[in-house]
């Protein structure tokens, strides 16, 4: 093999190893085992989810430091956040059948923060659709502790949101926040 066609081998060889990238990871809301039946006598509609502008996106965002935050290039959630958030509170809230509400849900903050906590402080609305004089406003924070991996951090996510529907179905049972 002349020595022109191996340097030039080697360097192809060289320049499709360079080319590699890291697998991108997938992440979740929605908890491998949902509830099983609903948690209240109402089926309830996400009317709306707004989240964060800094942390909706498909990459997940971790707090660095007091005042950084991190876009993790690899470790993606399943969509952007607000449509993760929609699709797990769907899943866990739907009642098909029994009279029907609309939530409107404002993550007002999302911290992931590996090794020490998720959190996430939300402004939410319930509303009635057989009596629109109810409706009513809630404010809830929710944060729970979550290890140095990803996935206990995801873990600690999905065990916000799964709080938050216990707190929505508690409200739209009592007609109050709770």
């Amino acid at each position: 093999m002349p020595p022109m066609l191996k340097v030039a081998l080697v360097a192809v060889a060289l320049l499709l190893g360079a080319c590699r990238s890291d697998p991108i990871h997938y992440h979740t809301l929605s908890p491998v085992q949902p509830t099983g039946k609903p948690p209240s006598g109402v089926d309830i509609r996400i009317e709306q989810v707004s989240v964060p502008p800094q942390v909706d996106r498909p990459q997940m965002v971790i707090r660095q430091g007091n005042s950084g935050l991190a876009i993790l290039e690899t470790e993606w959630w399943g969509a952007s956040l607000a449509d993760e958030l929609r699709s797990s509170l769907e899943e866990q809230l739907s009642n098909p059948g029994a009279p029907k509400a609309l939530l409107r849900v404002d993550v007002q903050r999302f911290d992931s923060v590996p090794g020490q906590y998720a959190r996430m402080d939300v402004q939410w609305r319930l509303r009635n659709l057989s009596d629109e004089a109810h409706a009513f406003t809630c404010r809830n924070h929710l944060q729970t502790p979550a290890g140095s991996t990803l996935d206990e951090l995801v873990l600690a996510h999905q065990n916000n949101v799964r709080q938050f529907v216990d707190l929505i179905a508690q409200a739209a049972t009592r007609k109050a926040c709770p």
